[in-house]
């Protein structure tokens, strides 16, 4: 695609401003029919209901570069009010700025947001993170509130037109990752932008932009002031999205792994022989979690819980604190060990990115358990009474992923296809199952005295 600058493009649109970069239709690769019907229709509708409409986001930059977008994200002049309105089919959901919901067959949902303003730029206001702000602006406003540059720029599918106000299609076309505005003040106002930046390097194989990169190296410890369960959620976008490992390399080399995972910081924050061994290992593992990820999406398997991948996470920070696979221990030490691993998870990642108690211990569990597994395999087999376990199944599959991540065989689409035992049903006061077809009601009898069908 040949590059170009202002002056080659179209006149300018004075709807858009003088500092909008208008990139027309023969000088990029959108088109048409590359987009959702479902966010078409939603872009016409506004335009006919006489509001104008884009699509935004990560939707122009897959687009750009040849991928199959996610979310087909919409911004409109239209406010949340008139958009309910024009969609009978959508809700209005979230609280620093409302969006709009449009529900389609298949599950499918369109979100639109209203364009919004620059007050969180306000340079003389104080700079708390997350600072609220539901006000409405103009479409060059709204693209400088937004975090990357490639993140920043609109479709208008009547003129089939890009939008740029911030060079993202120029970084697009370099390879590069960079904030809008001053990566330090941005990182402020919201931390998580920082691993936002960090994502679309690894999946994209972008090189982050210098100023970004060391505010982000700078500012990594900022990510402890954000909400512990918004943390979570995003780490775990990452370790779904197939690209882990390269993930993993920026989160270690940025700091930002460690503000994530803090237990590793006592073990990794020096330069022995032993971090560099569970810098290693753990690469390994994230190798391992995209490729049994991949595998599972190719061939339609359900993949591992979250429990499942930060307990293989921390097979690594398991055996460098507690020697938990290469010591072994009988039953009353490894619950001991058990207790003592329970607890630096309360204290530390149960804490950091609000892990439900459950899925604290199920991550215990299979850490623990996964000892007992390594120990007791004789002659590649296990003994009866293990095989009997009730916990086996499932730490039988966890142990295959940590063969593979120690440089073993790697897990086999046989071995994810395995159904791992579900929790079972309580079973009825009388240990016999009932059908819900006989269950009946208990009604008044007609005998005077009778209540709920039982005499006096």
């Amino acid at each position: 695609m040949s590059s170009f600058s202002k002056a080659d493009t179209i006149a300018e649109i004075p709807a858009y401003g003088a500092d909008a970069l208008i990139i027309p239709s023969e000088d990029h690769p959108i088109t048409l029919d590359m987009i959702d019907s479902d966010a078409l229709h939603v872009l016409r509708k506004l335009n006919s209901s006489g509001f104008v409409g884009y699509l935004v986001g990560g939707g122009v930059r897959d687009l750009y570069l040849g991928n199959k977008p996610k979310d087909f994200d919409i911004s409109t002049s239209a406010k949340p009010g008139q958009l309910r309105k024009l969609f009978p089919n959508s809700a209005t959901i979230g609280r620093r700025f409302r969006l709009v919901q449009v529900f389609f067959r298949g599950g499918k949902v369109i979100e639109v947001s209203t364009l919004r303003s620059l007050s969180e730029h306000d340079l003389d206001g104080p700079e708390h993170v997350l600072a609220p702000n539901n006000t409405f602006g103009t479409l060059s406003e709204d693209a400088q509130r937004r975090d990357l540059t490639i993140n920043s720029l609109f479709y208008e599918i009547k003129d089939k037109v890009i939008i740029d106000y911030v060079q993202g299609v120029k970084d697009l076309q370099n390879s590069i990752v960079r904030m809008v505005g001053v990566p330090v003040k941005r990182f402020i106002h919201d931390p998580v932008r920082m691993m936002r930046a960090i994502r679309h390097s690894a999946r994209n194989n972008f090189k982050i932009e210098e100023h970004t990169w060391k505010a982000i190296c700078s500012n990594s410890d900022k990510l402890t002031l954000c909400p512990p369960s918004r943390l979570r959620d995003e780490t775990l976008k990452d370790l779904y999205s197939g690209d882990a490992s390269p993930w993993f390399d920026l989160a270690m080399a940025s700091g930002i792994f460690l503000s994530l995972f803090s237990l590793y910081r006592p073990i990794l924050s020096g330069d022995s022989r032993n971090s560099a061994a569970v810098v290693k290992q753990l690469s390994q593992i994230f190798d391992t979690i995209d490729r049994t990820n991949q595998i599972a999406l190719e061939h339609k398997i359900h993949r591992q819980s979250d429990f499942f991948f930060f307990a293989l996470i921390l097979v690594p920070w398991a055996e460098s604190r507690y020697q938990l696979f290469s010591t072994y221990r009988k039953g009353p030490q490894l619950f001991q060990i058990s207790k003592q691993i329970r607890a630096d998870l309360d204290q530390t990642m149960g804490i950091d990115l609000n892990l439900r108690r459950s899925l604290r211990q199920e991550i215990v569990s299979l850490l623990t358990n996964l000892s007992s597994l390594i120990h007791n395999r004789k002659n590649d087999s296990w003994p009866k009474w293990l095989i009997n376990k009730s916990y086996f199944k499932k730490c039988s599959l966890f142990y295959d992923f940590y063969l593979e991540s120690t440089g073993g065989e790697p897990v086999t689409k046989h071995q994810l296809q395995i159904e791992l035992p579900q929790q079972q049903k309580p079973r009825q006061p009388s240990g016999k199952r009932v059908s819900a077809g006989r269950i009946k009601p208990a009604f008044s009898s007609d005998t005077r005295g009778g209540i709920f069908g039982f005499k006096k």
